[in-house]
Parts: C-alpha cells; sequence; structure tokens
C-alpha cells in the first residue's frame, strides 16, 4: 500500500525537513520551506518496474573489482561532430544528460534536428511538455529534415510518459523540459524543487536499469543557474550549457560536467534558418576581415577547451569627459582589465588613470583564457597610441603584475593555429622557449620577456 505523508521542502535549495523551520539550514534563506504531500510506492514495485524492458539486466550483487572485465564502452555517435566532440565522443548508453540555456537560446532546435538525424534504425522518443504536436512538426518542416523512426509525445505526467516509453523501447529518450513534468508521487506544481529533483530521479532510475540514454533539456533562473536543486546536477552524468547573445548567430555547447569524457570541450554552432550548423573552423568567423588598418585592435590566440582559436580583441581609450573614468567591458572580466591598466600605469608610465576605457571581445563570446592578456594590453596601448597594429601578427601571453610576459601552456597548437589562418608573425613569452624547442613553424615566432619590448616593437 502507498503512504502519503507531509514533507517540508526549501524552495531554493531542496532541503528536506519534517517540520517547517523559518532559516534553511542548507542555504540559510528565510521564508522558503513549504510543504509537499508524498506519496512512497511500495519498493518492491518500483524495483521491478523496468524488469522485463530488455534483456540481459544487471546483476545487484556484490563482486570484486578484479574480476570486472573492461570492455570499451560502445557510444551511438551522432551526426554533429560538434555534439560529439562535448560528449566525449557520442551517446553513451544508459547515460543522463541535463541541457540548460537560455528561452529562445535554440536548445529544442538543436536536440530536435539531432534526434531527426540518427538513423540506423535508432528509435527516437521525443516529449514535450511546452508545445504541441503541430509547433514541433513545423519546426521540423522548417528544418527540412524526416525521420521514420522518430516519435513525439506531448505529456507532463511522468506516469503516462513510461506507459508509453514500454510500449515504444525506445532507443533515446530527448526531454523537453524537465521543469514542465509532474509525478504523482508527490502533491505539487510542476516546476517546483521536489517535483523536478523526483522526475529526474524517475528518468535516472529508467536510464540506469535500460541502459537508454536520456537527454533532460533544463531552464535557467535570471542569475543563470540552472533551475532546481542543486542535486539535480549531481545525479546526472553529464551536464551542458548553451549560451550564446541571442543578437549574435554564433552559439557554445559548454560542457560542466562529463562523467564519460573531458570537462574542457565546447561545441560551435551558428543559427541559421535551416536549424543549428556546427562551425568547423570558428577562428575564421570571430576574426572581422577589414579593409583598412585601425588602430586598437589585436589578435588573441587563446585555447578554448581543447580547440586553439583566434580571437579579435577591440579597445577604444579616450580622454575622460566626466570626474570618473569609465570602465566597460563586454566579453571580458572588469576586474582582469584594470588589473592591466595598473600595470601599464606602473611598468609604462601611461596615463590610463584620466583616460575612459571600452573593451569589447568581437564575435558576442566571453574568454576566461589568461593568455588574452598580452593581446588586450597591445589592443589598448594601439588606442592609447592611436597606431594601428599590423595585421598579419597576433599574441599569446599572459602578463603578471611586475610587467612580466608569462608563459602559456599549448603554446605549439597556438602558433599552429595562426599559422593556419595566414598570420605572418606571432609574439609569444620568453619562457615558452622550452616547449618550442626542436619545433619549426612557417610562422615568424617573436619572444618578448616585458611590457616595455612589446611596446619597443610596437610602437
Amino acid at each position: 500500500m502507498s503512504k502519503v505523508k507531509s514533507t517540508f521542502f526549501c524552495q531554493h535549495c531542496g532541503h528536506e525537513s519534517v517540520k517547517w523551520v523559518g532559516q534553511c539550514p542548507s542555504c540559510g534563506q528565510w521564508n522558503t520551506f513549504v510543504e509537499e504531500k508524498v506519496q512512497k510506492t511500495n519498493e518492491r514495485s518500483a524495483n521491478d518496474e523496468w524488469k522485463n524492458y530488455n534483456e540481459p539486466k544487471r546483476s545487484n550483487r556484490t563482486i570484486a573489482l578484479q574480476s570486472i572485465t573492461n570492455t570499451e564502452e560502445k557510444r551511438l555517435p551522432t551526426a554533429d561532430a560538434e555534439l560529439n566532440r562535448v560528449l566525449g565522443g557520442g551517446i553513451v548508453p544508459g547515460s543522463l544528460v541535463l541541457v540548460a540555456g537560455e528561452p529562445g537560446i535554440g536548445k529544442s532546435t538543436l536536440f530536435l534536428q539531432n534526434g531527426l538525424w540518427l538513423k540506423n534504425a535508432t528509435v527516437v522518443l521525443y516529449v514535450s511538455g511546452e508545445e504541441s504536436e503541430q509547433q514541433i512538426k513545423m519546426r521540423a518542416d522548417r528544418l527540412g529534415l524526416e525521420n521514420e523512426n522518430f516519435y513525439l509525445l506531448t505529456e507532463t505526467s511522468t506516469q503516462i510518459i513510461f506507459q508509453e516509453i514500454k510500449k515504444l523501447k525506445p532507443s533515446l529518450v530527448i526531454v523537453d523540459s524537465i521543469q514542465t513534468l509532474h509525478t504523482p508521487l508527490i502533491d505539487s506544481s510542476p516546476g517546483s524543487v521536489s517535483q523536478i529533483r523526483e522526475c529526474a530521479a524517475e528518468f535516472q532510475r529508467f536510464a540506469k536499469e535500460t541502459n537508454t540514454p536520456v537527454f533532460l533539456i533544463g531552464h535557467i533562473t535570471k542569475d543563470g543557474s540552472i533551475a532546481g536543486p542543486k542535486i539535480l546536477e549531481h545525479m546526472v552524468d553529464t551536464v551542458l550549457q548553451f549560451e550564446g547573445d541571442r543578437h549574435y548567430a554564433y552559439r557554445i555547447l559548454r560542457t560542466l560536467k562529463n562523467r564519460f569524457g573531458s570537462t574542457a570541450e565546447l561545441g560551435i554552432y551558428e543559427m541559421t534558418d535551416a536549424g543549428m550548423r556546427g562551425v568547423i573552423n570558428p577562428s575564421e568567423i570571430l576574426i572581422t576581415q577589414k579593409e583598412e588598418a585601425l588602430s586598437g585592435i589585436a589578435i588573441a590566440a587563446t585555447i578554448e577547451g581543447m580547440r586553439p582559436l583566434l580571437i579579435e580583441v577591440q579597445a577604444l581609450v579616450t580622454p575622460s569627459v566626466y570626474g570618473t573614468p569609465q570602465r566597460t567591458v563586454t566579453g571580458f572580466d572588469l576586474r582582469r582589465l584594470q588589473l592591466l591598466l595598473a600595470v601599464l600605469e606602473k611598468r609604462g608610465g601611461f596615463q590610463f588613470g584620466l583616460k575612459d576605457v571600452f573593451l569589447n571581445i568581437a564575435g558576442g563570446i566571453k574568454v576566461e583564457d589568461p593568455s588574452t592578456d598580452l593581446a588586450i594590453l597591445c589592443a589598448l596601448l594601439s588606442s592609447y597610441e592611436d597606431v594601428p597594429l599590423p595585421g598579419q601578427i597576433c599574441f599569446a601571453g599572459e602578463v603578471g603584475l611586475s610587467g612580466e610576459i608569462r608563459a602559456v601552456n599549448r603554446i605549439s597548437q597556438r602558433i599552429a593555429e595562426a599559422e593556419k589562418l595566414g598570420f605572418e608573425k606571432i609574439i609569444v613569452s620568453r619562457y615558452n622557449q622550452k616547449g618550442l624547442a626542436g619545433q619549426q613553424f612557417g610562422i615568424e615566432v617573436v619572444m618578448v620577456s616585458r611590457v616595455e619590448e612589446v611596446y619597443r616593437l610596437l610602437f
């Protein structure tokens, strides 16, 4: 028999309590506890739920580690090279993947087209709690894709969803979105902390016991974090963040957690009329094609994930009209910019304290790689002196507080990417000399060790 009991949940972090408390002992928020009715099911029926779904079934018994044979996990490759990259080589059977992003960024479009791309008798079930069948069909027609093994289900009750899953027995399940689902085991509205946690737990149990991969599309809050309890990110195997400025055509799919691969990967997409298109060489689209040399522009050789990128840094330095100089940054850390300006004032004697400084990373992407320091510093100096930098030159180096140019990792990959894009010269740290010993490049590599050397070399 099922038992119904009342439990209090924190709506902010998901902490559970048997009685109402004013302040949450977990996250410290006040007046966030709400009462919800939880229906406890019989454990035996829950364990036997997927008994006859597929064979063979994994045995739940104690086993010695040495007796386990190490076999390579067979992955389900998709037709999307960027998605394969961030997942670590393809979809792992039995994995639970959470994909989060802003509304309208293209999450549903991306995974609808990936589901339609899967062929070879792969049965895909797309569960939508937000859109009707007609809306999804219109989007599929716009993408120009068809797949006879692609099935739709517009439902929000997990009980009905799992009944349909037992009939269809799909090879892949896509849920859009986890915040719209509700389970009859908990008496609360969809999107609440307890509903999200219980629905995700049901899909986790289904994925692990049937060896079926599941993609959960999720919402984010206004501060950018994934909506729902933090335990949701711990429950899933992989967390992907889909980000980008909706005013630009480019999107970044970033790995935040991956139990089956590297967390340093990212995929880059371009939003087109025919859906999301993977960008094979992002460096070409992130660098503006200019007919004349302009001051305040420098090219940085950076690394995002495992791939090298060449990005354009734009700086504008103008006399300050108001009393306090402005510092405006897009795509870069403001505190890091203030650090670089302090280095230029102290080590180079430049009066940036009387100037307004505006900095922009072209293309709408955000960079955190410290190797962009040297390019930003040169762009600031170029705008300060109003002297354009040579067009076929790029930079890779971190700037220290004493004005030294520090070494960066994987320098040979950065140089090779600059050479591939036709650059003639790259300025790097002298301390990278050991890592480049014996390597030959078709591009001139200039090594510097101080900020003063860079200034004398360029201006």
